[in-house]
């Protein structure tokens, strides 16, 4: 098939490499004109422009954009009188649902196809395959299939299905005759797409938070900068965790990697990244949020639905980026004022590789 790509980023760079070794002919267009000369040299078609690429394309054509949420209307005005009855529009960014509906609607008149394709993958998407969530119109889904199989993981997303053998028998059955298995999903009309990846993201948010405040638990057990000390701003230590305990991370990283019921891609990277650097000196600890995790602790707010872990996640993210600063000054200005309690001095981190006290 041929395809437009706008937007070539770490993601969209990728995706066409992968559609190009598959067959496919892709036309590619971004603002940075080196992203779009490597891929020229990579057997893709450069534009000058938006309006450049969707020249270069066969009717009926297939755009797929891949630029930020907060770009993509600006892009819609400025290809809305050029984009034909029969085109399909298709945004494989992460987009608020909403506005794919509104999306939808606003083209749907002039008979162009606009679909949400929600996409995981990252930076590995091109060696590993993307996971994709498709909303919109049953039809424009189906022509574009050939698409969504060569971006998708294909068989090699088969991979988990041997434990669903033992239990749930009946709904891996039922799910293994669609798509799915082959990561891709036609998931329900507009916006659905970009809704699952919101949930999905969200469920990210949650997952992360878990192993960071685990591994953060291990990197602390056994020493405390307060060890000893005695005053009424120091809570007692009952010395649950034994003081000889000074685990090495990347190594517990690597064990629960084989054979845990916790093994997960983000273990694996994990795992990587401690056997880097096993205190993460590298990181600065400001983690930020793309939208997704806000979006669906609104939603279920809107639904009713309780969803503690993924909102204490997201907050979290506010958290490391110092917007708790205020909050905390407060705390520490209510405790002066009923009890006269002075803030106490920070203490260097002691760390499993940097144990307290000299070293012999």
């Amino acid at each position: 098939m041929q395809l437009g790509m706008i937007g070539l980023g770490r993601m969209g760079s990728n995706m066409v490499r992968r559609l190009t070794r598959a067959g496919h002919h892709c036309v590619v267009f971004d603002h940075n004109e080196a992203a779009v000369r490597r891929l020229a040299a990579e057997g893709a078609t450069g534009a000058s422009s938006a309006s450049d690429l969707l020249a270069k394309l066969s009717a009926p054509r297939v755009l797929w954009i891949m630029i930020p949420a907060a770009a993509v209307d600006p892009l819609l005005q400025t290809l809305s009188s050029e984009l034909k009855a029969g085109d399909i529009l298709i945004d494989g960014g992460n987009s608020y649902y909403g506005d794919d509906r509104r999306r939808q609607q606003a083209l749907a008149g002039r008979g162009v196809r606009y679909l949400d394709v929600g996409t995981s993958g990252g930076v590995w998407g091109l060696e590993r395959g993307y996971c994709l969530m498709v909303g919109g119109d049953t039809d424009a889904v189906r022509q574009i299939e050939p698409i969504l199989q060569a971006l998708a993981p294909g068989q090699a997303a088969d991979a988990g299905q041997g434990a669903l053998a033992g239990q749930g028998a009946g709904n891996a059955t039922r799910a293994s005759k669609g798509s799915a298995t082959k990561g891709y999903l036609h998931v329900g009309p507009s916006g659905a797409g970009h809704f699952v990846k919101m949930v999905h993201n969200g469920v990210e948010y949650g997952l992360m938070a878990a192993y960071a405040e685990g591994f953060s638990l291990l990197h602390q057990a056994g020493s405390s900068a307060e060890d000893g000390e005695i005053s009424a701003e120091t809570a007692p230590s009952h010395e649950l965790v034994p003081r000889d305990y000074h685990f090495k991370l990347d190594e517990i990283a690597e064990l629960w990697r084989h054979g845990s019921v916790v093994s997960s891609w983000l273990l694996d990277l994990v795992a990587g990244a401690l056997a880097e650097a096993p205190t993460l000196e590298r990181y600065a600890g400001r983690v930020a949020d793309s939208g997704e995790g806000r979006w669906t602790v609104q939603a279920a707010i809107d639904a009713g639905v309780p969803v503690p872990v993924l909102a204490t996640a997201l907050f979290a993210r506010f958290s490391s980026r110092g917007h708790a600063e205020f909050a905390d000054r407060m705390l520490s200005a209510m405790r002066y004022g009923f009890g006269g309690h002075l803030e106490q001095p920070g203490a260097p981190a002691v760390t499993p590789d940097k144990p307290a006290g000299p070293v012999g």
